[in-house]
């Protein structure tokens, strides 16, 4: 007698071990009480069963579509059990050589001659943004379109430069895989990021090297001491390392806009690019140096005056004499303190939404659309704080750490 649900909605610990389906397929009471599904068959002449789950998280109705299937292969002259097996090999197969696992192989055999924190850089890009979308994917599947619709993904939320090294990236690791065997061709060898990437102006890439930031902080401290100078300079250059503000904004500042009780800078709109209200957080950091310039330009409407006319502010040009004066010229601008700003917080792992608020940046995609100068103050003081406290670290020469991501 066939089963049916009802039967077996119905059993009881009391009853008969084995309830059979008919043609291989019954269910049996194990010693615990639990319920599992069996298939018995016979191949090559040799009675086998296989195991199907148990009752009732596989139904009767899975049970039977199952059977049916073993069956079609037994009528195809294969065994079900040899085919299982194989299938768990090719899965284990297919999981050993997924990108994720190559990715993290050529990782440890990268990373041997690399600097700490570049290796824990490297591989944060590689958990944020490639393994979420490839990473259980077998190398040898990964094709060139499914790879540039990730990195491209990466570039529509502004993360421009990440988008190009998550793309080199990947080309190491599918490099590594060719060496072992593990993957046939690199699809990165196939297409150069100007290929797919829109060109960003130049001038957002006048920025030193993550690994040059120290140095430049250091200069930075020196400028006005070792070089010629003065000391509203240099704070004027420590400030855009701190709160990555436009140059304009920077040297625009009037003391009526800053509230150091409040530990806020509030920007107005027609100052701005987009000319939406703008908010910066003041850190400790940034604390003590709009009091040191009070010191010195508190009577005034500027922050940032001229020197030759007070009621004016300093030329655009005086940061980037600076720069250029400390050895810098063509290898960074004003801009660049937020390009890096940016790069860093990105791989950091802080939220993308948060970085491109307190950015108060240009591009209006999707996340930053809805523009809301007041969101996320809490987390955006936090991470401004914790950028401020980093920039501190690696200029006094410390061992590099992660960021901690308090903005989440």
């Amino acid at each position: 007698m066939k089963l049916t649900d009802a039967y077996l909605r119905a059993l009881n610990p009391s009853d008969k071990p084995n309830h059979p389906d008919g043609e291989g397929l019954l269910l049996m009471r194990q010693p615990s009480g639990v319920l599992a599904w069996r298939y018995r068959y016979r191949f090559a002449g040799k009675a086998k069963m296989l195991s199907m789950g148990n009752y009732p998280e596989v139904s009767l109705k899975a049970a039977r579509a199952k059977r049916e299937e073993f069956k079609k292969l037994l009528a195809s002259g294969i065994d079900p059990s040899l085919d299982r097996q194989e299938k768990k090999i090719r899965q284990g197969e297919a999981s050993e050589n997924s990108f994720q696992a190559v990715a993290i192989r050529w990782h440890e055999n990268w990373k041997a001659n690399k600097s700490p924190n570049h290796v824990r850089q490297v591989y944060r890009r590689m958990e944020k943004d490639l393994f979420p979308h490839i990473g259980s994917r077998p190398i040898n599947e990964i094709s060139i379109q499914l790879l540039l619709m990730v990195i491209k993904k990466i570039d529509a939320r502004g993360a421009h430069d990440i988008a190009k090294r998550a793309y080199e990236t990947a080309g190491q690791v599918f490099r590594y895989g060719v060496a072992y065997g593990l993957c046939e061709t690199n699809p990165v060898a196939q297409v150069k990021p100007a290929d797919f990437l829109k060109p960003v102006t130049q001038e957002n890439y006048k920025r030193v090297d993550a690994k040059e930031l120290p140095q430049l902080l250091r200069d930075i401290d020196q400028y006005g001491i070792t070089q010629k100078g003065d000391e509203i300079t240099r704070l004027g250059m420590q400030l855009m390392a701190y709160v990555f503000v436009r140059t304009s904004e920077l040297i625009g500042a009037r003391w009526s806009e800053i509230d150091l009780k409040a530990k806020e800078w509030r920007i107005p709109p027609e100052r701005m690019k987009m000319k939406d209200p703008h908010i910066v957080l003041i850190s400790d950091q940034v604390e003590a140096i709009f009091k040191r310039l009070k010191e010195i330009t508190g009577g005034r409407e500027f922050v940032f005056p001229s020197s030759k006319h007070p009621k004016k502010t300093m030329s655009n040009n005086t940061l980037l004499s600076a720069l250029k004066r400390m050895g810098y010229a063509g290898k960074m601008t004003g801009h660049g303190f937020r390009g890096l700003a940016s790069t860093i917080l990105h791989e950091q792992g802080y939220p993308h939404e948060h970085i491109e608020i307190q950015l108060a940046h240009s591009e209006r995609n999707k996340v930053s659309a809805s523009y809301n100068h007041a969101k996320y103050l809490d987390q955006r003081r936090a991470m401004l704080q914790d950028w401020a406290n980093y920039l501190d670290a690696i200029k006094a020469g410390a061992d590099v750490i992660p960021i901690k991501a308090k903005a989440s």
